[in-house]
């Protein structure tokens, strides 16, 4: 069997919530490596549309082993809300079944509120941030004050850490934000009692997943956000707080990088993002809110509505280099169905200059005019189309003109939101 990571190519939200969902068909684990609740995952199962911000994809399906790993940031209150929804659903979820890394760090309660006073301060030039405190929970993870899910099963243990740290961010929340402090009782009792909750999922995931390469298990790594929102390589300081890229499956997980097989990148037939940032591409007219709406473009956690533009593909090519991506998952394509034209940009101008990249500097990132192809659009409804030869002739020039210019084949294309609506062009595990 193999190995496959699934990654975002653009700015997240590109639909790797229905990839992992139907990759996960053919994997036997399936791992979350980054972020936390400030992404969520949207799946339509028979009709039915469930959210998943925390938990992996995979869960849906009972016969799969999901794992959060220690590169994820927990909400402990979040998840155990998302498990009794899950139940709600007709998913009981076991520990057999579930397994969160006792390394991962835990989102508390003065990360959620420095997160909101700081966005709230910033005004015009906030970052867009969910205010779930994934930042804050990252910083201290760094500054190594941080607190991880195994000292919320020891009450000594996680009295010592809150106490090292409580007088600071105390300090900082009464005396710079304005806001009332954290009570040191109420947060342990409060954290104490979710440790109790959780202690039957809690493992050793790098073990776990070390051990089921090694009998030939398929396994699938499922990232969250996007490339263009790494926190390295994305369009910093308009970011998240960790490294979306394929790379960090190994350090999110505790597995080496001989061990990846394929990477599959996740892309919109068209571009979108959230909060504040560069977007070269964005439509302020009406195809914008065509797009917006057929698409139903509002943010799965914050109900936001997403900023829509025409597909991007520097953006596209800068994901491929990054990831060093296998193949390509296109989503979304039937949404474009009823538009006379559709555009994809191929390069920008800039300073006199032609690039087919993003610039590191958000000011030249800013002047960047897109090079646009068009190309004619299409009427016929997509959603029953299950072989790419059956698509319109128009929608297959479309998908034909972004793989020539990106140079990979496409694995998967989406024509619907349910998991039936596929074009399954090669399976990522035979690759």
């Amino acid at each position: 069997m193999a190995t496959v990571v699934v990654i975002g190519t653009q700015w997240g939200d590109e639909g790797k919530g229905k990839v992992v969902d139907l990759l996960t068909a053919r994997a036997d684990y399936v791992a979350r490596f980054q972020g936390g609740n400030n992404a969520g995952h949207t799946l339509v199962v028979a009709g039915k549309k469930i959210i998943l911000h925390l938990t992996p994809s995979g869960i849906l399906h009972p016969d799969k082993v999901c794992l959060i790993g220690n590169g994820v940031v927990v909400d402990p209150k979040v998840l155990l809300e998302e498990l009794d929804r899950l139940q709600a659903f007709g998913v009981a979820v076991a520990p057999e079944r579930l397994v969160i890394s006792a390394y991962a760090h835990v989102i508390m309660p003065y990360h959620r509120l420095l997160d909101l006073a700081r966005e709230a301060r910033k005004g015009h030039s906030k970052i867009g941030t969910t205010g779930r405190g994934i930042g804050p929970c990252y910083e201290d993870k760094v500054a190594r004050t941080g607190v991880r899910i195994h000292h919320l099963l020891d009450e000594a243990s996680l009295r010592r850490r809150l106490e090292a740290v409580l007088d600071e961010k105390n300090f900082l929340l009464t005396h710079y934000y304005r806001q009332e402090p954290v009570d040191l009782e109420a947060v342990l009792d409060e954290y104490l009692g979710y440790g109790r909750l959780l202690a039957p999922f809690v493992g050793d995931v790098s073990t776990c997943l070390n051990r089921a390469i090694a009998e030939n298990r398929a396994v699938l790594f499922e990232g969250a956000q996007g490339t263009h929102l790494d926190v390295d390589h994305g369009t910093y300081p308009f970011v998240t707080s960790s490294n979306t890229v394929a790379g960090n499956a190994c350090c999110g997980s505790g597995i080496g990088p001989t061990k990846i097989d394929h990477v599959v990148g996740i892309m919109k037939a068209y571009t979108t993002r959230v909060g504040g940032g560069p977007f070269p591409t964005e439509l302020f007219d009406t195809t914008g809110e065509h797009i917006r709406t057929c698409g139903g473009e509002f943010g799965s956690t914050t109900g936001r509505p997403r900023r829509c533009g025409w597909l991007d593909l520097c953006v596209v090519k800068d994901a491929v280099r990054l990831n060093g991506l296998g193949s390509l998952a296109l989503t979304k394509l039937d949404v474009l169905t009823g538009l006379p034209v559709v555009r994809i940009a191929v390069g920008y101008r800039c300073d006199g200059a032609v690039l087919d990249g993003l610039p590191a500097e958000m000011e030249r990132i800013e002047r960047c005019e897109p090079i646009y192809e068009e190309f004619p659009g299409w009427e016929e409804d997509l959603r029953s189309v299950r072989r790419f030869d059956d698509l319109p002739a128009a929608a297959r020039r479309y998908v034909e003109a972004i793989r020539d210019h990106v140079g990979l084949p496409f694995s998967i294309i989406s024509v619907g939101p349910g998991r039936e609506e596929t074009i399954v062009v090669k399976d990522p595990f035979a690759s």
